[in-house]
């Protein structure tokens, strides 16, 4: 089934610069899996060598993030919509 996924800005030069895209799964993981067939290399930005999601990137089906779901066994449905968010650092000098 096909999903909609958000795209954010460092990781734009892999999707031709766009903010959404479509992919397809059942699970995170194929959608993941999808998306690296679409665009090489997104999915070492999203996993780590052991294939988890990296712990500075964030990821939400319909706003709940899929650490308190199923992580990358999370099913996805018709219609769900796919967010990835990068940690980001910053303070006061």
């Amino acid at each position: 089934m096909t999903v909609k996924v958000s795209i954010p800005s460092p990781l734009r030069t892999l999707t031709d610069e766009k903010s959404k895209v479509d992919s397809s799964g059942n699970t995170l993981k194929e959608v993941i899996d999808n998306l690296d067939s679409q665009y090489n290399g997104i999915k070492k930005r999203i996993c780590d060598e052991n294939g988890n999601i990296r712990p500075f990137i964030n990821v939400f089906i319909n706003g709940n993030d899929v650490r308190h779901l199923s992580d990358l066994d999370s099913i996805i449905s018709a219609g769900d919509e796919i967010t990835i968010v990068p940690a980001m650092a910053g303070g006061y000098k």
